[in-house]
């Protein structure tokens, strides 16, 4: 069984650690609603990207549009 010969010094095992860190989310203006939301997706409030409409369907609206019909 593999065990460590000497203890690793705490500069060592933070150097190894270094990439761990949480990155904070960069956060873009929605050209067309000028609200914050993550680049590169759709956005939650007015639901465009690049121009186009995208209608998202959520969770809770499924639901309710499911427990209506049937």
């Amino acid at each position: 069984m593999g065990v460590p010969k000497r203890k690793v010094s705490q500069a060592r095992r933070d150097k190894r650690r270094s990439h761990l860190a949480l990155k904070v989310a960069s956060f873009v203006e929605c050209p067309r609603c000028k609200n914050k939301i993550l680049s590169h997706r759709v956005c939650p409030y007015c639901e465009h990207y690049k121009g186009t409409e995208y209608k998202m369907l959520r969770p809770e609206k499924e639901a309710k549009e499911k427990k209506g019909k049937g």
